[in-house]
């Protein structure tokens, strides 16, 4: 019994010094690692770029032309010829009113046109006969005078009678009512046997001509004043083209895939908003564009050859409100820099002082970066060295 209970203390103080060795080697795996070098920080570095700068603006689509079709005669309308949504061509008749009246009046114009004609022949001849009759005093100036009054008077009638048949030949030819540009038309408000007036407020059909669209859209004065401050002082410089060129972006968020052009700003600014509005036209022969959508144009302001961009992850604002970036200075130590910034160019920031090229501008381990303190300037985006790999611990004994 002895024996077997001094084999068993034996076991256990095994036991027990193996676990001291395993512990005192995890200890001092676990200590205190060397020191290591300076931190690494992710920089960008500032190299000038030539840059095309757009402003995105809100606005709405509207028919290149619009025509409101409306009866030029009275009447009861006979019958509609055209398909409600449909495309209809310049001169295609689209109503058609009750003729019969107006073709009695032009038929009397006619009548009196022949009657006023019968009647020029003979006061012509009569002031033809007095003619050579005066001149031998065979008749007194006096007749001569009233023949040649009877003549002018008879030729008169004709040209009034001529004009009154032009006049009932018109009225006539409105009873057919056609389309006066070529487009699609919309519904009809008057259906057959509708009385209509001549010249109503209210029109019979719409027609809008949609292979070209126009795009109305609005820009602060303050920007714009700010464009051509840009463009006289030389940051900006004008594309040379004689008219902008502008992208648009559909209600959907999908792009137009044809560009269009810039025709013309407002001359007066609008007191109640501050803006201009600008007009853009866009080919449309798919006929995506409708009336009344609302997109967004990118307009092409100018291009700046010099632009310093920055990218927005790298960019802090200071308890003023200043923008501010950490910077990789002489002997790699950094420093923070006070920037000012004109606008947005995608995810970059434009600055437009503050920043020189070859400037390195930290983006990643800005928490490590204190100004003043020495870092190891990376290029932002390349691939970490290999750290040295630590020697592999070699289990013990203990721990197989």
């Amino acid at each position: 019994m002895h024996a077997m209970y001094r084999t068993r203390l034996m076991a256990v103080a095994g036991l027990l010094a193996a676990g001291m060795m395993v512990a005192g080697c995890g200890r001092k795996s676990n200590g205190t690692p060397p020191p290591s070098g300076p931190p690494e920080v992710g920089v960008v570095t500032v190299q000038p770029q030539r840059v095309e700068l757009t402003t995105e603006l809100p606005g709405r689509t509207s028919a290149h032309l619009i025509a409101e079709v409306r009866p030029q005669v009275g009447g009861i309308v006979q019958k509609r010829l055209f398909t409600e949504g449909s495309d209809v061509k310049a001169g295609q008749v689209l109503y058609q009113i009750d003729p019969s009246t107006y073709q009695a009046a032009h038929a009397s114009a006619r009548a009196a046109l022949a009657r006023a004609e019968a009647n020029l022949i003979p006061a012509r001849l009569k002031e033809e006969r007095f003619r050579d009759l005066v001149k031998i005093k065979a008749v007194s100036q006096q007749d001569y005078d009233d023949a040649s009054a009877s003549l002018k008077q008879a030729e008169a009638d004709v040209a009034s009678a001529k004009a009154a048949v032009d006049t009932a030949r018109i009225n006539l030819a409105y009873t057919k009512v056609t389309a006066p540009i070529s487009g699609r038309i919309g519904r009809s408000t008057v259906t057959d046997g509708a009385l209509v007036t001549a010249s109503q407020a209210a029109p019979l059909a719409t027609i809008q001509q949609l292979s070209s669209m126009y795009v109305d859209v609005t820009q602060s004065s303050a920007e714009l004043l700010k464009l051509k401050q840009n463009l006289a002082s030389g940051l900006l410089k004008s594309n040379g083209a004689a008219q902008a060129v502008v992208k648009l972006v559909l209600e959907d968020g999908s792009a137009y895939p044809l560009p269009g052009t810039m025709k013309f700003s407002e001359v007066t600014v609008d007191q109640s908003t501050g803006s201009i509005t600008l007009r853009a036209v866009f080919p449309n022969p798919k006929q995506t564009l409708l009336p009344g959508m609302f997109v967004r144009a990118i307009v092409e302001e100018g291009v700046s050859d010099q632009a310093i961009l920055v990218p927005q992850r790298g960019v802090t604002r200071n308890p003023k409100g200043e923008a501010t970036v950490l910077v990789v200075g002489a002997e790699n130590k950094v420093e923070s820099r006070t920037i000012t910034v004109a606008r947005t160019v995608g995810d970059n920031w434009l600055v437009s002082s503050g920043l020189k090229a070859g400037d390195r501008v930290i983006l990643e381990g800005i928490q490590k970066a204190k100004p003043g303190t020495t870092v190891k300037a990376v290029q932002f985006g390349a691939k970490p060295e290999a750290a040295p790999a630590a020697a592999p611990q070699q289990p013990t004994a203990a721990t197989k």
